[in-house]
């Protein structure tokens, strides 16, 4: 199979939700995408059995073409899900009568991908177990040579859930959890029960939680708990004990809230046993994450301080997108190579200066192109202006992390309800601050610094509360970015600028879109919701777009 120079591994998540397409070269990230990013399609599928054939075209596309290969050129395609470990639902104790199709679809992908990528030998075709997937993309593309690793999400072929330890690139596999006990399904299910979309709103029941106390706490420890031996029992409730099912008519708080926030607190208290478990037997100086609890980032801080490991990294695609990272790097590493962690979050599309003028050429808009972008920012952004913010490659997984941003001043209240507003979403969703790596210890605490995914949780200090108030949760807490001017010169340019006017080392963020669509991703997607969207300014790399001339223009 070792034919060419180099190995080329092409990953594919495509088996429930959030397909996604990476590739490996020589054991390097080469590039990695979510299909949502291209199909404008929220989540890129609903997570129904009926949906399991389709592949990301667009994004496997994609990914080859900016390697400059062909499907032919390719030595492996490493899919995320793995037919022979399935078993029948009614098996594993769940209602899904259609569940079988994943399968049958799972086993026909080789000739699936022949059609979709003409040229492509199927018998390159490898299955990579979804569990082991999901840890390769937290172990392996970690800056760490050795780890305990913890995968916990809805489910796999049959199990919700695997710890094991990385030496060498070799997996060990200590506890796995079957199925039908699933933290990640009762999750699902609880948001459900709240009125949000399954498999797609879990964050929002996070943010809900906070407005409640944890009433059921007790209740609920008898219903889900941790057994001993590395596993536990978790099965979705009738919820309608505690609360009634809730419609989603904007209104929100009360025995809804009640019920998140006790939730939340018990998947806290069972993560942190899993996580002391599995220190116990390994001894490791670092945990690792994957799989959709790991976007948890309440309970990562909490891992971080109580389970006992020094380093806690989690993979800033830790829902299923990142299993095709995963098991191309897996693949790669049974095929003999060392795979190397990748370089950041930032591994998406990107457009040359020039090009970028192009479009905004081609769309007829009036812009500038400073010498020095991040004090003409920082001036709007001081004197209240809402920032719309294009640069570099975009980001993987479902964080904003200052490549496809909305930014906005930290220091009046009233722009978390305006940035809200600007998105179309619920007022109980907080905005995360992007801080600058030097100052984050004088703001923050609680959490890990540096933290440049946006992946935990912590406390603001009580002498910046009053000074940062839209970057403060209703709980006194922030999900933070740490900024370091060096990795990303433009952006921390803006922010040091910022602080040069207002004394304040922190802009607030939120990703780039509105209300059930996508991430901006490229320079149409940009211009798009900077049409439609009461927003000030638009940053397109080096270039700046203000709205005022931009509609003066038009008149």
């Amino acid at each position: 199979m070792r034919g060419l120079p180099l190995m080329r591994v092409l990953g594919i998540n495509a088996i429930y939700h959030d397909p996604s397409a990476a590739l490996v070269v020589d054991g390097h990230v080469v590039a990695a995408a979510e299909e949502e990013r291209f199909s404008r399609r929220k989540h890129g599928k609903r997570p129904v059995p009926f949906s399991a054939w389709e592949l990301p075209e667009l994004s496997m596309r994609w990914c080859l073409a900016e390697a400059g290969l062909r499907p032919q050129d390719l030595d492996a395609v490493a899919y995320g899900w793995d037919p022979a470990l399935a078993k029948n639902a009614e098996d594993l104790g769940l209602d899904d009568p259609w569940d079988h199709l994943r399968t049958t679809y799972a086993e026909r992908v080789p000739g699936f991908l022949a059609s979709a990528l003409p040229g492509i030998d199927p018998s390159i075709v490898r299955y990579v177990p979804h569990h082991v997937a999901h840890a390769a993309s937290a172990a392996l593309a970690s800056p760490f040579e050795e780890s305990s690793v913890l995968v916990l999400d809805g489910r796999g072929e049959r199990a919700s859930h695997l710890a094991g330890r990385y030496t060498g690139g070799h997996l060990d596999v200590l506890a796995t959890q079957e199925l039908p006990s699933s933290l990640g399904l009762v999750y699902e299910s609880l948001t459900e029960h709240l009125g949000f979309l399954r498999s797609s709103d879990e964050y929002k029941v996070m943010a809900l939680a906070s407005y409640g106390t944890p009433a059921f706490l007790d209740d609920l420890r008898s219903v889900l708990y941790t057994t001993g031996d590395g596993g536990f029992v978790a099965e979705a409730p009738d919820w309608s004990r505690w609360a009634p099912a809730r419609v989603d008519d904007g209104t929100w708080g009360g025995e809804h809230a009640d019920l998140a926030c006790s939730v939340q607190a018990r998947l806290e208290e069972v993560l942190v046993e899993l996580a002391r478990w599995l220190h116990d037997r390994t001894g490791d100086r670092v945990l690792t994450m994957a799989g959709g609890i790991a976007l948890n980032c309440v309970a990562n801080s909490r891992i971080w301080r109580e389970s006992g490991f020094d380093e806690v990294w989690v993979q800033p695609a830790a829902g299923d997108a990142g299993t095709s990272l995963g098991a191309a790097m897996q693949l790669a590493a049974e095929l003999g190579d060392t795979p190397q962690p990748m370089p950041g979050a930032a591994l998406g599309r990107q457009w040359t200066d020039d090009a970028l003028a192009d479009w905004l050429r081609s769309a007829a808009v009036p812009f500038s192109t400073p010498a020095d972008l991040g004090s003409e920012v920082a001036d709007v952004l001081a004197a209240d202006g809402v920032v719309a913010w294009f640069d570099g490659r975009s980001e993987f997984g479902p964080r904003a992390l200052g490549h496809r941003s909305l930014l906005a001043h930290p220091g009046h209240a009233e722009n978390l309800e305006r940035l809200n507003d600007v998105k179309g979403r619920e007022q109980f969703r907080p905005v995360a601050p992007m801080v600058l790596l030097d100052q984050a210890d004088e703001l923050f605490s609680g959490g890990p610094v540096p933290s440049p995914y946006m992946l935990f949780v912590h406390q603001v200090d009580p002498g910046w509360r009053d000074r940062i108030p839209a970057a403060v949760h209703v709980d006194g807490t922030a999900r933070i970015q740490t900024v370091d001017p060096r990795t990303q010169p433009r952006l921390g340019a803006t922010i040091e600028a910022f602080r040069d006017r207002t004394g304040l080392p922190v802009v607030i963020n939120t990703s780039l879109n509105t209300a059930g669509r996508p991430m901006v991703d490229d320079p149409r997607d940009a211009l798009e919701l900077f049409g439609s969207a009461p927003v000030d300014l638009l940053v397109l790399g080096p270039h700046l777009v203000r709205r005022a001339e931009l509609f003066r223009a038009a008149t």
